[in-house]
């Protein structure tokens, strides 16, 4: 969704042109979440830094510069505004902040677009990421009080609010109040998810971060006197000294920190983050309705230790590649491997194959004694279970049930004391699954997460789970992650399953399987030219079929919302048992349909599938396994797609490989923007 991004320097001498720089490349990291319109703001001329309450002298305001469109539109009409600025001018202390709007509350435009402002003269400006669901009544209370609107969004609301509480503060002789003792007040009476930085020049060079909901994350870079950085991480703890030099930032996404500093700080719901003098308070959102009037409050601090991000910067480079879907396409042997790491053991004579996750081995008694397993997820994260359920039903022996997780929250569905309930998402931020997530705690139920994002919502609120370390995802539409999703969760059901010894030749089978999954899908990506001239044969068509059954039903889901998701063209993944139900009817000579009849248990009744598709004329497409398209289909005049045969659980992470690479190329001959589809946001965080 929106990405957040703000870049405050602290006692190092840093040139306007050098900041404007460091905002722009900070929004051009988060760009692949999805906009559709930009903004900055910054601050004008060099002035007395002390706040208004201590001297009659008071800053100039900020400039704000908004744009509809992409980021360069952006960085265009800032350099054509500041031609009377000074590019050159140094600043010592100086705090801006960026944004990249995805348009909720009213449509893409510069008056809609982030920073949003209390009124004339930019005394308070906010960013925001996240919908604030009680905002028409907050803004009928405004109005009466006097504020008049400007944008259809829900975040100017936030802004307006803080003009009210300062001056509210200040008629009630208050001159003393600060500025997070404002964003506590306004975040009182804020309902929804957000994640927010302000900035006023009534606080010159201060920032407040805050968030419920959103991410949001602080990276810190101290620096020496000559402004070089220091390598010292100080046992992890944040340096808070005043006059200690240092560069902050703030994003909604580690991508837009990791060039900058690997020293992190993961902000948590509820905290305020009130960045002042070069230091860092943290305090902690208590929400007390029932106070009364009177001063403001003042929260205890809150002590947090930094983190160290475990991600190179080459990981969000496009390196030889043309757009980063590619690059993550074929980066999936080298994933797979990542995802494995540590965890598979082939054993030896005396031992037997085995699997470890460090993050689940205390609660897999828990797990085998669930009445249900219940998988609960969104879009790709929803299809990768759907993929993995039938090997975990297969040995674990335990009923498993699958959860939209916007349906489950819709109907209110039962969750259950001895419920496992497993929560899948790439971003470990998605909204719908993590509210779903907050229902199965309320509920009782055992919650695994399994993400790909460490120190995300979901890893940090379930009780146990795995982290799939598949590396950066750019690109909207998941690829790796997906492949690397199934993976750890058919190694789930190895280590559930684990203690049965009827199932232990079967679970060799698949941990061998494992081993030389990477191999294959080397193989596989070898047809890349081949999906590519497909591509050039449908690239005129308006739908496409997708059919499948057994472990590739969801292949069929994945690979026909790959297509829908980056090509624009509709597409439909179906149940193939389901063909004669209704589908068969769009069968003619015109529509494309994609077949996938690799040898499985369901091989037969694909072929069958394929046979009455063919005597109706159908233009078939079939994914078969190696060797099988002249042997098993002689005579069929249909383009066949041959992949390597695997263990049946694994089928899935080869097969929806072509249909990866045909996406894109068709995609790009069709000649849309194939890392930022249209209308499409990487991590969905609002509902």
């Amino acid at each position: 969704m929106c990405g957040i991004f703000a870049y405050l320097n602290y006692g190092v001498d840093r040139e306007r042109r050098y900041i404007l720089q460091v905002l722009f490349n900070g929004l051009r990291r988060l760009e692949y979440r999805g906009y559709d319109s930009a903004g900055i703001s910054i601050d004008d001329s060099v002035s007395d830094r002390k706040t208004p309450q201590s001297s009659s002298t008071c800053p100039p305001p900020p400039l704000v510069f908004r744009q509809e469109g992409n980021i360069e539109s952006l960085v265009k009409s800032v350099y054509q505004a500041t031609i009377n600025l000074n590019l050159e001018e140094s600043f010592s202390v100086h705090a801006g902040i960026a944004h990249t709007r995805w348009a909720t509350h009213g449509e893409p435009a510069q008056r809609n677009s982030h920073p949003q402002t209390s009124g004339n003269g930019n005394e308070f400006l906010v960013v925001h990421n996240g919908v604030i669901t009680n905002y028409e009544v907050l803004k009928e209370t405004l109005v009466r009080h006097g504020f008049t609107f400007e944008s259809e969004t829900d975040t100017e609301v936030i802004a307006k609010l803080a003009k009210f509480v300062f001056d509210k503060a200040n008629e009630e002789g208050d001159q003393t109040v600060t500025f997070s003792q404002v964003v506590l007040e306004v975040m009182r009476h804020l309902e929804g998810a957000y994640a927010l930085i302000f900035k006023s020049w009534r606080y010159p060079s201060e920032l407040i971060a805050c968030k419920r909901g959103s991410p949001l994350l602080l990276g810190v870079k101290e620096l020496n006197e000559d402004g070089s950085n220091r390598s010292a991480f100080h046992n992890a703890k944040f340096v808070s000294e005043n006059g200690n030099p240092k560069e902050l930032f703030l994003a909604s996404d580690a991508n837009a920190l990791v060039e900058h500093t690997k020293k992190v700080l993961v902000i948590e719901d509820g905290e305020v983050l009130h960045l002042k003098d070069g230091g860092l308070s943290i305090l902690k959102f208590e929400n007390d309705k029932g106070r009364g009037g009177g001063a403001l409050s003042r929260p205890a601090s809150v002590q947090r230790a930094l983190s160290f991000l475990e991600m190179e910067v080459e990981q969000i480079n496009k390196g030889h590649y043309e757009h980063y879907m590619q690059k993550e396409i074929h980066e999936q042997p080298e994933s797979l491997i990542t995802t494995m790491r540590g965890r598979l053991l082939r054993g030896g004579s005396s031992k037997a194959k085995s699997v470890i996750l460090g993050g689940l081995k205390d609660h897999l008694k828990t797990i085998r004694r669930s009445r249900r397993i219940v998988f609960i997820g969104c879009g790709t994260s929803y299809n990768a279970a759907l993929a993995a359920r039938p090997i975990l039903e297969e040995l674990s022996g335990i009923p498993v049930t699958m959860e939209i997780a916007s349906d489950l929250l819709d109907r209110q569905g039962p969750i259950y004391r001895e419920d496992t309930a497993v929560f899948v998402s790439q971003s470990g931020e998605t909204a719908d699954t993590l509210l779903a997530l907050e229902y199965a705690l309320e509920n009782g139920a055992l919650c695994v997460g399994i993400t790909n994002t460490v120190g995300s919502a979901i890893a940090r609120n379930t009780h146990c789970g795995v982290h799939i370390n598949a590396g950066a995802e750019i690109g909207v539409a998941s690829t790796k992650a997906y492949t690397s999703q199934i993976v750890v969760m058919v190694m789930l059901a190895l280590a559930i399953g684990g203690d049965a010894i009827s199932s232990e030749a079967r679970r060799d089978a698949i941990i061998e399987g494992l081993f030389d999954l990477p191999n294959k899908v080397r193989e596989v990506l070898k047809l890349d030219m081949e999906m590519k001239d497909l591509a050039k044969s449908l690239i005129d068509e308006q739908s496409l079929l997708v059919f499948g059954r057994g472990y590739n039903y969801a292949t069929a889901l994945e690979g026909a919302l790959k297509v829908k998701e980056v090509a624009l063209m509709h597409s439909e993944g179906i149940l193939a048992g389901e063909m004669k139900h209704g589908p068969l009817a769009l069968v003619d000579e015109n529509l494309p349909i994609f077949v996938i009849a690799a040898r499985d248990a369901c091989f037969s009744k694909q072929q069958s599938v394929i046979q009455q598709l063919h005597a109706r004329k159908g233009r078939l497409i079939v994914m078969c396994s190696k060797g099988d398209a002249a042997a098993v289909y002689p005579g069929l005049s249909c383009r066949a797609i041959e992949v390597p045969q695997v263990e049946d659980c694994l089928q899935p992470v080869v097969n929806i490989i072509p249909l990866q690479l045909l996406a894109y190329h068709l995609t790009v001959l069709r000649g849309y923007n194939v890392d930022q589809p249209r209308n499409l946001a990487k991590s969905v965080t609002t509902q």
